[in-house]
């Protein structure tokens, strides 16, 4: 009987617990995660970016299907209604030409055109700067980037200021003093386009292709030339293959950057009546044609998405084409013999040509009362200090008018305030991203902070009118106001601030808040005394990009921006509307010398170099 009852008792085998269900799992996280400060403020920015940017691109899609103010009766339907007529007039109708197919071949060959152009140049400059022993490298290598560091319709003025003909209004152009009159083809339109565009573009180039060919493997050359290939042969079967994916990248960004740009189709376009996509959105909405706007901005954020998701796809294609792995991988230099002083004459040529010339151009108009007569007495100070000028829009030099300096400040107030609210941010979505336990989350302003580089700021601006241009609920209408702006501009840069803020907050370790929340600090104290001080250099980076991207921008203003929030880029706009050269050119420099420098501080602070590399 004992026997029995022990082999009983030795039977009995003690249940498992049962399995959690996923409800039980997911109210234990949902749980965690609420004592997480990251979740609040997660759902807090999650929500404002929704606002500031989603629901804008949303508004100006719907704009594109519901009936306008005014269209009404036209239509025979009430305001907000569905409608398919904003896309018929767009697409199909008559004057679809005008609004849509012409501007949109006109944006595509001119950005083929400058794609084209920019290849070939950047791509000899980065291999001559990377692999070749070219007389000042390190110098060039520098200099030829600073085109990207202007604005880009800087280099349109100096284009008008030389070849301006008399199909428009105003001075002469320089050659045209001079007694010869450049055609309209090469004064206005698409040809002075694509070469500005190109011109500015090509540091994109030298910049990847020249990071690429930098990384490349010397042996990889040898031992194709030891098996008896020929030069040519290397070059087509080796080098360009293995480079294929930052060429493609290349020229996916400059499209991208083509689709959106404005001021350069504005300045050499509009006297010729030559419209790209951007230009023509702008007379849609200065002709109140809201509907058409909203179907031109959708059109240019869908091809924009379209294309740098293409780039996001060739950057994962190019990890099929690492080639650096081991500690023998050489990048030795190639010997340019007889065409070293020929090539350093080309790098120095396209540098004249990309900014010398130009910023000289520039820089001589604002001091000379006639176009391109060289004696002492038709030099003069009085576009920039001088008094009644007998002019009606501006009585004295720029650096006396009030216009400028109440720009200046409207400029740095806005792009001031904006960009160290972006920088706060993006330190904020960066800690929420990599510090927030629930993953859907962190996805969500990941994604949602990149979005508007997606869209080219010339529809984002138009995505702001069409949601702020009218009361919606408590919200009144901002148009008009300083308010409008900053928000705008805070959307408009989180790509750059929120990549600062999460780049940083990976390399911060949870170590240093653990101690501190051991010794009963809250969070607000950890991000005060420990995050912010530690990421301080993340954080200036986070302000300083968007500050200088806001002070040369030109596309998101010239929708927003009224005469009593002017900026000084509408500013040197509105000379050019007037035909007063001299001080438009001198606005335009004072813009390019802040961004120029702006852009050497930020390296300066945060010990970067845009050309980090490519000249050692």
């Amino acid at each position: 009987m004992a026997l029995v009852t022990e082999t009983a008792k030795e039977s009995v085998v003690p249940l498992e617990p049962a399995a959690p269900t996923a409800w039980q799992r997911w109210r234990y996280r949902a749980k965690v995660a609420s004592r997480e400060p990251t979740t609040l403020i997660g759902v807090l920015t999650a929500l404002l970016f929704t606002y500031l940017i989603v629901v804008p691109i949303i508004s100006i899609v719907l704009d594109a299907v519901q009936v306008q103010f005014g269209h009404e009766r036209r239509l025979g339907k009430d305001f907000g209604d569905l409608t398919l007529y904003y896309l018929d007039r767009a697409f199909l109708s008559p004057v679809s030409v005008d609004l849509f197919w012409r501007p949109l071949f006109n944006t595509l060959t001119v950005a083929l055109g400058a794609i084209s152009l920019s290849l070939v140049i950047g791509t000899v400059l980065a291999w001559l700067i990377s692999r070749t022993d070219m007389f000042g490298r390190r110098w060039f290598a520098t200099a030829l980037i600073v085109p990207y560091m202007l604005p880009a319709w800087t280099f349109a003025l100096a284009w008008t200021t030389l070849f301006k003909n008399r199909t428009v209004g105003g001075q002469p152009g320089w050659f045209e003093a001079m007694g010869l009159t450049p055609p309209d083809w090469v004064a206005y339109g698409r040809f002075p386009i694509i070469i500005i565009l190109a011109l500015h573009y090509t540091p994109f180039v030298i910049l990847l292709f020249g990071s690429a060919l930098r990384r490349f493997d010397s042996q990889l050359e040898d031992s194709a030339r030891i098996l008896g290939a020929k030069r040519y042969q290397v070059a087509v079967q080796i080098i360009l293959p293995l480079m294929r994916p930052a060429l493609l990248s290349s020229m996916v960004l400059i499209f991208a950057k083509c689709l959106g740009e404005f001021g350069v189709p504005y300045v050499l376009g509009l006297p010729v009546k030559f419209e790209v996509l951007s230009t023509s959105l702008f007379r849609s909405i200065a002709s109140r044609q809201t509907g058409v706007a909203g179907v031109v901005a959708a059109s240019i954020m869908l091809i924009g998405i379209i294309t740098l998701m293409i780039d996001a796809r060739l950057v994962r294609e190019a990890r099929r084409f690492v080639t650096v792995g081991s500690k023998g991988s050489m990048n030795r230099q190639s010997r340019l013999g007889k065409y070293r002083l020929p090539a350093t004459g080309f790098a120095a040529l396209i540098f004249l040509l990309s900014v010398g010339l130009p910023l000289l151009t520039l820089s001589l108009s604002t001091v000379m009362k006639l176009p391109a007569q060289f004696t002492l007495d038709n030099f003069t100070l009085e576009y920039w200090i001088g008094r009644d000028l007998h002019t009606v829009a501006l009585q004295t030099g720029v650096l006396l008018s009030p216009d400028l300096w109440a720009a200046a400040k409207n400029t740095l107030m806005i792009v001031g305030l904006a960009s160290v609210t972006s920088g706060i941010l993006g330190l904020l979505v960066g800690y929420v991203v990599i510090r927030t336990p629930v993953k859907a989350l962190s996805v969500y302003l990941r994604q949602v902070t990149f979005l508007p580089y997606l869209v080219p700021g010339i529809a984002f601006a138009a995505a702001y009118l069409s949601l702020f241009a009218v009361p919606r609920g408590p919200m009144p209408a901002l148009y008009g106001t300083v308010t409008i702006l900053v928000l705008a501009l805070i959307a408009d840069q989180m790509p750059y601030a929120s990549r600062a803020g999460i780049s940083a907050m990976t390399q911060l370790g949870k170590d240093p808040e653990e101690a501190a929340q051991i010794a009963g600090a809250g969070w607000f104290r950890r991000m005060i005394s420990i995050v912010i001080p530690i990421q301080k250099g993340s954080l200036v980076t986070g302000v300083l990009l968007p500050f200088i991207s806001g002070i040369k921008g030109l596309s998101l203003f010239v929708i927003l921006a009224v005469p009593s929030t002017d900026v000084l880029t509408t500013y040197s706009l509105r000379l050019v509307d007037y035909h007063y050269t001299q001080a438009a050119n001198a606005v335009v420099l004072i813009i390019a010398a802040i961004a120029y420098l702006g852009t050497l501080a930020a390296q300066k602070l945060t010990k970067t170099n845009l050309a980090e590399g490519l000249g050692s």
